[in-house]
């Protein structure tokens, strides 16, 4: 009972990012056209990053996934001068698991795992109140490729289109994710 349920909560999301989406203008066509702001508070346009591949995971201090900032650590070490970003956007949404203020974040990701890749400020990642980049990216996929827990990953093509998205439980050494990810930095976008 409880799954019909949590679609239809999905559906609904996904219904009214686009709904707000759409209210706001012409929708988004690429992953550039967003704006964020840094862990820090500066602004982080998408834009920076256009012609790269991009890994944006929701991440948390205090989860069972937490590790997995290792694995993208390494990814990002690996694969940057091939044009490849990973973007960590912190998110309390799944269980309150993340610090409140960026400052702390951002000193845990430092010092426990040596996080050197940009970093967000903490974000709603689900829902109607999400940030414009992740109502845009459920517009795309679909309600069943939206976040259902920390560590969610959207791969972002040279194009600045979304091409995948990977459950928390898709590490970030996988065969699943280091395929397609290997396959997008071969694209010339």
């Amino acid at each position: 009972m409880r799954k019909p349920i949590a679609a239809a909560f999905k559906l609904a999301t996904v219904l009214a990012a686009a709904t707000m989406l759409s209210a706001a203008g012409p929708a988004p066509k690429t992953a550039f056209e967003f704006n964020m702001k840094t862990i820090d508070g500066k602004p982080m346009p998408f834009a920076q990053y256009k012609g790269k591949v991009l890994l944006v995971v929701n991440t948390a201090s205090f989860c069972g996934y937490t590790p997995q900032y290792q694995g993208l650590q390494a990814l990002q070490d690996s694969y940057k001068a091939k044009g490849f970003t990973v973007i960590g956007v912190p998110s309390g949404d799944f269980g309150d698991q993340e610090y409140k203020s960026g400052k702390e974040i951002k000193d845990f990701c430092e010092a426990t795992y040596r996080v050197k890749f940009p970093m967000t400020e903490k974000s709603v990642v689900k829902g109607p109140a999400a940030a414009p980049f992740y109502r845009w990216a459920a517009a795309e996929l679909g309600a069943d490729k939206t976040p259902g827990w920390n560590f969610h990953k959207y791969l972002v093509g040279r194009d600045g289109k979304l091409i995948a998205a990977f459950g928390s439980k898709v590490t970030p050494n996988s065969p699943e994710l280091t395929g397609a990810l290997t396959k997008a930095i071969a694209a010339s976008g």
